[in-house]
Formats: structure tokens, C-alpha cells, sequence
């Protein structure tokens, strides 16, 4: 079991940026931010893989960087650039395989409010 503690979102006006932290309490292969608006799905932000396999989607492609630091089991997502449509609710979530088998575990969220 994993637990995840996220930090660092808010409110912040077009064209800044915040950096959101996520903190695992063990290992995990994978590491990924996920966002979510009321009503709609939970869409892939950026993952990272091992220390810099990485993978972002088309939407935050050039503004947002994803790192890891494996000391402290943290994974970073930096944020530039924002724009009001990255308004969401922002999800860590960790990969970790056992005996094959992939188990997915979530962060509680981190609010990000970005104001036009």
C-alpha cells in the first residue's frame, strides 16, 4: 500500500506558475498527474518513468515538466504558463507492480485556480 500527499496548489493569475509535490510513502515504477473538472473525467496530465521517461499530454506539452526525486519518493509538476482552462483539481497517482500485477493508488487532490 502507498500512500500519496500532494502539496502546492491555488490560485494563480493567467500566465504564472505553481509547482505541485507529490510524496509517496514507498516506491513506485510509475508516477503520474492526473486533473479532473466537475462533470467530467479524471484526463492524463504528464508521467514520468523510472528517473526520465516522460510523457505529457498534447494540452500542457512545452508548459508543464513533470520530474522525480527517488531520495524522497516525491514527484514534482512543474506548472508555467498557465492558462484558466488548466482549472482543476490536479491527482498524483503511483504505479507499482507485484507479481505482475499493476496497482494504481491516488493522492487526495491539490486545487488550482487560475484566474483570467
Amino acid at each position: 500500500q502507498v500512500q500519496l500527499v500532494e502539496s502546492g496548489g491555488g490560485l494563480v493569475q493567467a500566465g504564472g506558475s505553481l509547482k505541485l509535490s507529490c510524496t509517496a510513502s514507498g516506491r513506485a515504477s510509475a508516477m503520474n498527474w492526473y486533473r479532473q473538472t466537475p462533470g467530467n473525467e479524471r484526463d492524463f496530465v504528464a508521467g514520468i518513468i523510472g528517473g526520465s521517461s516522460t510523457n505529457y499530454a498534447d494540452s500542457v506539452k512545452g508548459r508543464f515538466t513533470i520530474s522525480r526525486d527517488d531520495a524522497t519518493n516525491t514527484v514534482y509538476l512543474q506548472m508555467d504558463t498557465l492558462k484558466p482552462e488548466d482549472t482543476a483539481t490536479y491527482y498524483c497517482n503511483a504505479v507499482t507492480v507485484t507479481a505482475g500485477y499493476y496497482n494504481n493508488y491516488w493522492g487526495q487532490g491539490t486545487h488550482v485556480t487560475v484566474s483570467s
